[in-house]
């Protein structure tokens, strides 16, 4: 199927855009996904400076890479937050302002609806991101939490949500949830809920990414499986169980990185992920999207990552038959 194989740019936002773009054009990329931070894609700019995506575009093209897809999950997260001093580190100073809870879900909201218009003036149609969730710390159930309690914050979601997807319905682009630990939605049961709470709004779906789910022990074949024309966009990511006796799933308030934690996240191939099941369930469906690599190992230099992991996805990526392989044998 030789699907485009991209990056993303979120945890390079430290590199110019121009510095990025010179290097993945240099190991074989063939595009990025563009995170709304760094100065790697800007909303305010896109929307007020008609020279700013030219620009942009004028510099993948330059380096030949492609854009399938832009991605805000930082502010996205803010949205149906319960927001704290921790929201500051990662939201433009417009957008936190007073840092008034509200005002930051409100001001939050307004910024992704904007992220749809830019990525229509971009020529893209997936924005990849995060909702926030009034409700994920409640997931122990206790003290005693009813399903009341918990249908609360899913109306909550689509309250804030479905206004933002009808902007994105009318520009004739797609918001695709990373399903996450810490978001509305962080499993397949979650999934169907969130989908459910908006309607099965058709602009609203998911960026598959394994790495989120096989810790949790659920296979990511059947998340593809159960969503089949709910898959926008594909990362490529890979996180490796270590429960050794001591160590917890939960991961004990332990940083990433940090060798007692019970499960980390690792360079493509190097953990619990196996890609040729996935690759077929991409096929199965009819996934001809970009496999977008987000490389996050604390323990590898992330160059020497990237590359291995784009070779990995060149490896493992095929195009499915269109006979069956026995055809050869019947009767004429």
């Amino acid at each position: 199927m030789a699907r485009p194989v991209t990056l993303f740019t979120g945890q390079w936002a430290d590199l110019p855009l121009k510095t990025l773009a010179e290097k993945v054009s240099e190991w074989g990329f063939d595009g990025l996904e563009l995170a709304c931070w760094g100065d790697h894609f800007d909303v305010e700019k896109a929307l007020s400076d008609d020279a700013y995506l030219p620009g942009i575009r004028d510099l993948l093209e330059s380096h030949n890479l492609q854009c399938h897809a832009i991605s805000n999950h930082l502010v996205g997260q803010c949205v149906c937050d319960p927001i704290d001093e921790r929201h500051r580190a990662i939201l433009p100073a417009r957008i936190w302002a007073d840092g008034d809870p509200e005002g930051v879900r409100r001001r939050a909201a307004e910024e992704i609806a904007n992220t749809a218009r830019a990525a229509k003036l971009f020529g893209v149609d997936v924005v990849n991101g995060f909702t926030g969730s009034s409700v994920w710390a409640k997931l122990y159930f206790f003290p005693p939490t009813s399903q009341a309690d918990i249908a609360i914050g899913y109306r909550d979601f689509a309250d804030r949500w479905i206004p933002i997807l009808d902007t994105y319905r009318e520009q004739g682009v797609r918001f695709a949830l990373e399903v996450h630990p810490t978001e509305i939605a962080y499993d397949i049961i979650t999934a169907r809920r969130a989908l459910d709470a908006v309607g099965n709004h058709p602009a609203f779906g998911f960026n598959f990414d394994p790495s989120h789910l096989i810790h949790q022990f659920i296979d990511p074949v059947e998340f593809i499986d159960e969503f089949p024309d709910r898959i926008f966009h594909a990362h490529i990511k890979d996180s490796r169980l270590r429960l050794n006796g001591r160590s917890s799933i939960l991961s004990s308030h332990l940083d990433f990185g940090d060798p007692r934690r019970g499960w980390d996240f690792v360079s493509p191939g190097r953990g619990d992920v196996k890609w040729d099941p996935v690759v077929r369930a991409l096929n199965r469906i009819g996934y001809s999207g970009p496999l977008s690599i987000e490389w996050e190992d604390s323990g590898m230099d992330r160059e020497y990552g990237a590359k291995e992991a784009l070779a990995l996805v060149r490896s493992q990526d095929f195009t499915p038959s269109t006979v069956a392989f026995d055809a050869a044998f019947a009767k004429s």
